[in-house]
């Protein structure tokens, strides 16, 4: 008798509750095998297509219940509102579900579209996002959820960083690898010649602060979802714009028409200042790049690896990006 994975034990034990807690039959289950730890299924009924998501007893810790189920309400509104966003279902007012074995899950309508890998959307594609960014930041933002006194990323100073870089490249030096060094040294210069005075002009508000391409659905020519709101917080909308522009038009370089496409979109929903994204870039550039960048990075499996090219081509290119993209 062939022994049942743990995982196989989880889904029976969500599908048990799914029934019982919405009287739906499941025909047919899929695996998702997307995402860290979380595991995912799609559930076939004869009443539709829905997403199971558990949620891993390990990675729930490092989230706070209030602050997610605050990102669930808020998913809800946006979706009341029109944005392209799985429809979450509840029970007795509740998002957050729990198995008869002790599991967390939640069920949401399950949305049809494509993942397309970093760097390969179209101009349509890519242009949609934008205009559906700019609606997820308009209606956040639109007062409903008053303001904070400080965003999620408070960026450290220019002396701290430099001390960082320093302390990452002895690291990988002691570690033996060479081969990491140049990269390093590429994030300490441009540390060095960031002028970091220009984030105290950037906007604050609630945003996404997920939004890369494992969290977009698309179709041939445009948005039909985006994913995952777990991490919606108060911080900088325009870290969402930098990391959706740098995941979606950055291949071997990045494609600035595909760039000019997100920001014409966006600009349809939102008031953007001249160089708002060169801003943007730079500042999701000082956020993300101490989480990718390090002595280990040769160990990186794919997504973290996509990241640590995205914050070297960035380092790399930080001064040249207001040439580059002109007054996007």
């Amino acid at each position: 008798m062939e022994a049942i994975s743990a995982e196989e034990m989880i889904l029976d034990d969500l599908l048990e509750t799914f029934h019982c807690v919405f009287g739906l039959n499941v025909m047919e289950t899929t695996s998702i095998k997307r995402g860290w730890l979380n595991l995912k299924w799609k559930v076939t009924t004869e009443a539709g297509e829905y997403l199971l998501k558990q949620y891993n007893k390990e990675r729930y810790k490092l989230f706070n219940r209030e602050e997610l189920l605050f990102a669930f309400s808020q998913q809800i509104r946006l979706y009341d509102q029109g944005l392209a966003c799985p429809k979450l279902l509840s029970h007795n007012d509740s998002i957050l579900l729990e198995s008869g074995n002790g599991e967390l899950f939640m069920v949401m309508e399950y949305c049809q579209g494509i993942l397309i890998p970093p760097g390969r959307t179209n101009v349509h594609q890519i242009y949609d996002l934008g205009r559906a960014t700019g609606k997820m930041h308009r209606i956040l933002n639109d007062g409903t959820l008053g303001f904070n006194h400080s965003p999620q990323f408070i960026p450290p100073s220019r002396e701290e960083r430099l001390a960082h870089w320093n302390a990452v490249r002895e690291k990988t030096a002691e570690a033996g690898k060479p081969q990491l060094l140049a990269g390093i040294e590429t994030q300490f210069k441009a540390t060095e010649e960031m002028d970091i005075e220009i984030f105290r002009l950037l906007q604050t508000g609630w945003a996404h602060r997920d939004l890369w391409a494992d969290n977009l659905l698309f179709n041939d020519n445009g948005l039909t979802a985006i994913l995952d709101f777990d991490r919606l917080k108060y911080d900088y909308p325009q870290l969402d714009v930098a990391r959706a522009v740098i995941s979606c038009a950055l291949d071997d370089h990045l494609d600035v028409s595909l760039a000019s496409a997100f920001m014409e979109g966006y600009s349809e929903e939102r008031n953007v200042a001249e160089g708002y994204l060169t801003y943007s870039l730079q500042l999701l550039w000082y956020m993300e790049s101490t989480w990718w960048i390090h002595a280990n990075m040769d160990q990186h499996s794919v997504p973290p690896t996509r990241f640590a090219k995205e914050m070297i081509w960035l380092a790399e290119n930080l001064k040249n990006l207001s040439a580059m993209l002109g007054n996007i």
